[in-house]
Formats: C-alpha cells, sequence, structure tokens
C-alpha cells in the first residue's frame, strides 16, 4: 500500500511538473496566431482567425539572418566542445599521467568562473587578437566556458567503459587514436547526445556575451535579434511570440529525437566515477 502512494503521488508530482513547463509555451503558441488586439483582450481563449501570417512577418523581418548566425556559431561552439572535451575527458581516464588530477581539478575550477567577472577581460582579449565583432568573438568564449562541465559528464562516462575493450583492441594493433575514433565514440553516442543538448541550449540561448561582443547586426544572433522586434513607441507583441516559437523550434524538436540518448547519457555521467 505504502509503494502504491508513493507512486502515484510521483506521478502526480510528474504530471505537475510537466504542466510548469508546458503551460507557458502552450500559452505563447496559442497567442503566436493572434492579433494583439486579441491578445490584450482574452489571452486564453483560441484566436478568431488564426494568423499564420505573424510567423511569415517575423522571419521576413530579419529572423532568418538570426536563424542563420545562430545556426553558424552553435554548429562550430558545438563541434568546438565535443571534440576538444571527448579528447581531454578520454586523456584524464585512459592516461594515468603524472598531475593527471591536478589538471582535472583545474579544468573543473573553469566552472567556478563567472561569466560577468570575465567580461572585461575577454573584452581585451578579443580587441588585442582583433576577432572582435566577429563570430569568433563568440565562438571561442563559449567553448572555453562550456569545456569544463562537459568534461565532468564525459569523465564519469568514459570510467564505465570497462578497459578491456580496449586491450583487446590493443592486442589487435590499434593504436590511442583509433581505439577512440572506433570503440569509445561509437559506444557512447548517449554521453555526446546529453552533452550536445545542454550545451545547444546554452548556445543557441546566451544573450551576454552575443550582446557585448557582436556589434555588426549582419553577425547578430536570434536572442539579440528577437529585441529587434521592439520598437520606440509600439511593440508587435504577436509577432515576437512567433519569432520565439521560431527561435524555440530546433531545440525542442532535437531533444525530442534524442531525450531517450539524451536521458542515458546523463543518468551515467551522475552516478559514475
Amino acid at each position: 500500500m505504502k509503494k502504491n502512494i508513493t507512486k502515484v503521488l510521483l506521478n502526480l508530482l510528474c504530471i505537475v511538473l510537466a504542466i510548469i513547463i508546458v503551460a507557458p509555451l502552450a500559452w505563447i503558441l496559442l497567442n503566436s496566431f493572434k492579433t494583439n488586439k486579441e491578445l490584450f483582450k482574452d489571452s486564453l481563449a483560441f484566436p478568431e482567425v488564426w494568423q499564420f501570417a505573424n510567423y511569415v512577418k517575423a522571419w521576413n523581418l530579419g529572423l532568418y539572418k538570426y536563424f542563420g548566425n545562430s545556426l553558424f556559431v552553435s554548429v562550430l561552439s558545438l563541434c568546438g566542445i565535443l571534440a576538444s572535451s571527448s579528447f581531454l575527458a578520454y586523456g584524464l581516464t585512459r592516461f594515468r599521467a603524472k598531475g593527471s588530477n591536478i589538471i582535472f581539478i583545474i579544468v573543473l575550477g573553469g566552472m567556478a568562473l563567472s561569466e560577468q567577472v570575465a567580461l572585461v577581460p575577454l573584452y581585451k582579449i578579443l580587441r588585442t587578437l582583433k576577432i572582435y565583432d566577429t563570430y569568433w568573438a563568440v565562438i571561442l568564449p563559449y567553448i572555453a566556458f562550456r569545456i569544463p562541465f562537459t568534461v565532468f559528464l564525459m569523465r564519469a562516462y568514459f570510467i564505465s567503459i570497462p578497459v578491456e575493450l580496449e586491450e583487446a583492441a590493443v592486442v589487435d594493433g590499434y593504436n590511442s587514436l583509433q581505439i577512440f575514433m572506433k570503440i569509445i565514440l561509437p559506444i557512447s553516442k548517449p554521453i555526446f547526445a546529453s552533452c550536445a543538448i545542454v550545451n545547444l541550449n546554452f548556445v543557441w540561448n546566451e544573450f551576454l556575451f552575443a550582446n557585448v561582443f557582436l556589434n555588426n547586426k549582419a553577425l547578430q544572433t536570434i536572442p539579440i535579434g528577437l529585441m529587434t522586434f521592439k520598437g520606440d513607441l509600439k511593440v508587435d507583441y504577436t509577432t515576437t511570440l512567433a519569432g520565439l516559437m521560431i527561435a524555440s523550434a530546433p531545440l525542442i524538436i532535437l531533444f525530442i529525437c534524442m531525450s531517450r540518448q539524451f536521458v542515458r547519457g546523463l543518468t551515467s555521467g551522475a552516478v559514475k566515477g
């Protein structure tokens, strides 16, 4: 009886949490098909006429440019984060060199560094390197700030992989790079999926660095681009909500497609190492 009651309560809690998460998204989706008049009249009612033109308007207002910039920055940042973090995490778990634990602690120390604290030094560094107001001005900081957490997850997952698999590969004549590419990568899809979704969520929605390091409108990403929908005297709220839905769609679709791998990767990384 106690187990059944606990199970029911947990299910109710999950339902409540799901409602809390889904309700705002449903509200945005519903009102993105309305006129501004209908939005202020009753934001919970269905629209009299579904305004699909709001999405076309949002796209034509320049959202397509910001979408393309975000896609370019996200792909390069994600490739850099996953590649550098996976090599570092694998090296820390397999190559028992002196000081490897110290290196791991130093890497984890990056998780304690606030983006706001590093803003001024980064600005000066980017100016000195002459990459300020370029794509690299945000791509490189994104990679640097996401490596510590990604290494933490990947290292925990790699520890759970039996060493015997690699020993057998060594007998077959594989070197370390071949072992990593042909054995470790194929069986590490869950953790790569988890890290990809978590990091993409950060990069896609990041505002501070993009706002400070990108002044050229032709380079700005979606979080900055959505601000341009706000005029000096008037705001087209329904078009802005349509823009928010367009901006959220890639992450939602990616999570739905990779949800199983995402959960497996996070749970494995949470209990190992």
